[in-house]
């Protein structure tokens, strides 16, 4: 019989991911807390969005982090996109 180690990453109760990597755990781990202090660095600047859309913007941006700052330093957007594979997210419930 095998022993597997596995590691468990939640986040807010919920269980986000199930490895036998430590670092993609430890990395998927960091991305969901970066995307938590972006979600509260927007509601702290006023930006009012529901918690779940809050949450998906915060894990967009963090798992893009390193188009967002090409983005910051004036990178084109349009460059960016031909590079990678976009991920097409659906804002509906910032249409009011």
């Amino acid at each position: 019989m095998a022993v597997i180690t596995q590691y468990v990453v939640q986040h807010k109760g919920v269980e986000k991911l199930v490895t036998t990597d430590k670092k993609e755990a430890d990395k998927y781990d960091k991305m969901l807390e970066v995307a938590d202090n972006l979600s509260a660095y927007l509601a702290a600047k006023g930006v009012e969005l529901d918690e779940a859309l809050s949450e998906e913007l915060g894990i967009l941006l963090s798992k893009n982090k390193d188009s967002v700052m090409k983005i910051m330093k004036g990178a084109e957007v349009d460059g960016i996109l031909e590079v990678e594979t976009a991920e097409v997210v659906e804002l509906s419930s910032a249409k009011k």
